[in-house]
């Protein structure tokens, strides 16, 4: 058998600053609150940088800055003018692009490959779509009047993607931002932050506030926000949502899920496992539309797992940097602990956990590809969100009964059929009640493609012309 030799991407592409201050009116400026917070390397846990803690002070001041360049100049400028600078900060990204790869992988985790040929490129796309939107709003019938001032609060799991999400057609509609960046993954929002600099954006249109938790209430609850836009744990979610619910806030909330990837047995078994592996293993399973559980059909299941347990044997785990590598590290202490946790309870209640012979670092935050069989509805793991690289299988005999499986679930995000009948992908595909419904793949992502669930998943829509109305006053 063959061994793949270290592969290892180059540190060197970076220049990480010891210690970095809020972005707000176009500057860094030192936190008035003092705080600090310190941002590790999950693959080691080695510190990589120190990183201001924005207090209410520093968010008063960034919202401050945001509703001056919204009312003096990015709303009144034509949207042709703010088109402009969103394809300049979009070719910034690109030619940044190995940079901020690099940047990505060592605050998050996730192998450069990953960083490198699906995030980054996705991140300068959006931008360069919302760029083409910016002067063609009258056309799209939703209106051209902006919100106003965005408070935008995104995840650990695609720190750079989903400040694209937000921050792409917020801009183009008109609205300035104040962001907040998850505490553990803050290093790329930084960087874009000195990308509006190169770009020379107008000061205060974008302001980025770093922090924990307390930062980002202060960010959702402040009263100069007029549009609060929120990805990651439904929990948060839900505390969002009751906080924002007199206030008269639009509110988008893009939240957990638990994915079904439903495998029929006329469909291309190969072709299957392949997407299986990606929707539950690609980013470590760190995915909200990740497909973690597997819905197999009884005939094919045997097949099917002997092969999924071959493919997962040839996955690499180890460090993020090397090009080989395909599952990287956990995020953090916290999010590894919450995946142990849930593995464990699946083993109690009785299902049966399979890894891969696969030897872990010995420093960092690292968990095995794992898949359990003999799950049943009634598992934690079938039911909890376990943000991990964690599978659950079951098997069904009818399409009927893998419908009512797939949508016993209190999230409603995502799903995949994996069938060569048409007419069987569309008829299971209308029943499944999920925001996005993946035909024969899985985690295929489009910047003109809106994306968002129903249920506990959350509710509006990012990417596509869905991503412009919730930030115009239609």
């Amino acid at each position: 058998m063959f061994e793949y030799a270290p592969a290892p991407e180059s540190r060197s592409v970076v220049a990480i600053r010891p210690s970095y201050d809020l972005f707000i009116d176009g500057d860094f400026v030192a936190a008035k609150s003092g705080e600090r917070i310190i941002t590790v390397n999950p693959a080691d846990e080695e510190p990589l940088a120190e990183v201001a803690a924005a207090g209410d002070a520093d968010v008063e001041r960034a919202f401050a800055a945001a509703r001056r360049a919204f009312e003096r100049v990015w709303s009144p400028l034509p949207g042709a003018e703010r088109g402009k600078y969103l394809f300049r900060i979009a070719r910034i990204i690109q030619e940044r692009a190995r940079e901020l790869a690099v940047l990505e992988s060592l605050d998050n985790g996730k192998p450069i490959k990953e960083t490198r040929d699906v995030d980054l490129p996705l991140v300068a796309a959006h931008f360069f779509y919302y760029a083409g939107w910016a002067d063609k709003l009258a056309h799209a019938g939703l209106g051209t009047r902006p919100l106003g001032v965005a408070a935008q609060v995104i995840p650990w799991n695609f720190p750079l993607l989903m400040l694209a999400w937000k921050v792409a057609p917020a801009l183009a509609t008109g609205n300035t931002v104040v962001l907040k960046p998850a505490e553990t993954t803050p290093l790329t929002a930084l960087a874009f932050a000195e990308i509006c600099q190169e770009a020379e954006l107008p000061p205060g249109v974008v302001n980025i506030v770093t922090g924990a938790g307390d930062t980002g209430r202060a960010v959702v609850a402040h009263p100069g926000a007029d549009k609060v836009a929120f990805t990651g744990s439904t929990e948060v979610g839900k505390e969002i949502a009751r906080a924002v619910a007199s206030t008269g806030k639009r509110l988008t909330l893009e939240l957990g899920g638990k994915g079904a990837n439903i495998v029929y047995d006329d469909a291309a078994i190969d072709q299957a496992v392949e997407g299986v592996v990606s929707g539950i293993f690609f980013n470590q399973g760190h995915v909200c539309c990740a497909g973690s559980r597997l819905l197999v059909q009884e005939s094919i299941a045997d097949e099917l797992l002997a092969r999924l347990r071959a493919r997962i044997e040839r996955l690499r785990l180890g460090d993020p940097l090397d090009k080989n590598t395909d599952i990287g590290a956990i995020n953090s202490a916290a999010q590894l602990a919450r995946i142990r946790e849930l593995a464990a309870a699946g083993e109690a209640e009785g299902a049966t956990g399979w890894s891969p012979p696969c030897p872990l670092p010995e420093r960092g935050y690292w968990f095995p590809p794992t898949v359990f069989t003999g799950v049943t509805q009634a598992h934690r793991i079938a039911r909890e969100e376990i943000f991990g690289p964690v599978l659950s299988v079951l098997t069904f005999r009818t399409p009927e009964e893998a419908v009512a499986k797939a949508n016993n679930t209190p999230y409603g995000l995502s799903a995949g059929v994996w069938t060569e009948k048409g007419s069987l992908m569309l008829w299971t595909a209308s029943r499944l009640r999920a925001g996005v419904v993946w035909s024969n793949t899985f985690n295929v992502f489009d910047p003109a493609s809106p994306f968002g669930g129903y249920k506990e998943s959350g509710y509006g829509r990012e990417g596509g012309l869905l991503g412009l109305e919730a930030y115009l006053d239609v």
